[in-house]
């Protein structure tokens, strides 16, 4: 990939991060300068609003839209699979061809790895994919009675609100149907406490909430294997009408085949710059692995890819146009909690702040959700 007149910026995935960073490096550089954002699949899709899909008050047309639109601001697009990176060339496989890039920005996210958990694809739904929470609805509006069981596969997983939004909207949906007193809703969590990194304030919220519900919560309990219509938690096991996960997650492949990854599979990127060890390469979003100083990962949040993006597009920005000021990522972030109903909590602050993160819990109000339909516009309007 040549370009003599200019720089050219090779952005890898096409979800928040990478969109965000596109979109950002291209408002601010120069026509002569490329930027080339690189997915596999042809359409962007909103995460966040899988849960609403799930309910019904999205479409799943609503939350997608085709990347080739991003030409329209001049920003190159390539759909391809990534099959290679030499981080120290930056060169790049996309489905057989080589691509070189000056910069180089990789947001490849996170891969399911539901097979981790025998029989949790075959017996369980999900609302972590656009199709499974298409799937999930259905469900979801065909059971009067038993028992829904939502579970956090692994302690490792995307989005720390999704499982407890997911039990809260569902709750909210069986009794809007009038069928809540002969459904009974469970949540089993392999974490030690609900969205733990946040602080025991923050998970002590969501218990409540939780509670108030009439939602059965147990924390610390790892689902080992699914049956139809049976759970097992090593050695114990739960009868269940419905099972709702939230799968495991492990590193691409191609990121953890690369000299990028750590022995843990990941990208370690810096804290604050996501730099990586090799020259004009940037990792961010759900891919990388940033430690905490309570010793637990960042949490692979969308709110958190979108502000990286920003950062790093304004340090390549620096680079490109000589300017000395770079930009910065410094931990803050926060995060809505649907609860149904219109309504949603929100907890943010400082994630990097020590000697463990400092964040406020809001309590569940209709500003929040109105918060979470903001976010949800900006993306799908101004990014794409």
């Amino acid at each position: 990939m040549s370009n003599p007149s200019g720089q050219t910026v090779l952005v890898l995935g096409g979800g928040i991060g990478g969109v965000v960073t596109a979109n950002r490096l291209r408002k601010h550089l120069g026509r002569r300068h490329r930027i080339v954002l690189v997915n596999r699949e042809t359409d962007f899709s909103f995460a966040a609003s899988y849960l609403w899909v799930m309910t019904g008050s999205r479409r799943p047309d609503q939350v997608t839209r085709p990347l080739k639109r991003l030409e329209r601001r001049g920003i190159e697009v390539v759909i391809g699979n990534v099959e290679r990176i030499d981080p120290a060339t930056r060169t790049i496989t996309i489905s057989g061809q080589n691509f070189h890039a000056d910069h180089l920005v990789v947001s490849l996210g996170a891969d399911w790895a539901t097979e981790r958990v025998n029989g949790l694809a075959e017996h369980g739904h999900t609302f972590a994919t656009l199709s499974g929470a298409q799937r999930l609805r259905a469900e979801l509006g065909r059971i009067e009675s038993g028992q829904i069981t939502v579970i956090t596969a692994a302690p490792l997983y995307k989005c720390p609100a999704a499982p407890y939004e997911a039990a809260l909207l569902i709750d909210a949906g069986l009794r809007s149907r009038g069928v809540r007193d002969r459904v009974q809703v469970s949540v089993r969590s392999a974490e030690p406490a609900p969205m733990p990194v946040a602080g025991k304030n923050v998970s002590a919220a969501i218990e409540r909430i939780l509670s108030s519900r009439g939602i059965d919560y147990r924390s610390g309990i790892q689902i080992t294997a699914a049956e139809q219509g049976r759970l097992h938690f090593g050695t114990e096991a739960e009868s269940t009408d419905l099972l709702v996960y939230m799968p495991p997650i492990v590193a691409p492949k191609v990121i953890a085949n690369s000299a990028l990854a750590q022995a843990d599979g990941w990208i370690h990127a810096d804290a604050n710059t996501l730099t990586t060890e090799f020259d004009n390469v940037y990792a961010i979003g759900d891919n990388t692995h940033i430690v905490l100083g309570i010793g637990k990962p960042l949490p692979r949040a969308g709110v958190f890819a979108h502000a990286q993006a920003h950062a790093v597009a304004d340090s390549i920005i620096a680079k490109i146009s000589g300017k000395s000021l770079a930009g910065r990522f410094d931990g803050h972030g926060g995060c809505f909690i649907e609860t149904g109903n219109g309504r949603a909590a929100y907890g943010s602050g400082d994630f990097y702040a020590n000697p463990s993160p400092a964040v406020v819990m809001r309590t569940p109000s209709r500003r929040w959700h109105w918060g979470k339909v903001a976010f949800e516009f900006n993306v799908m309007k101004r990014w794409l």
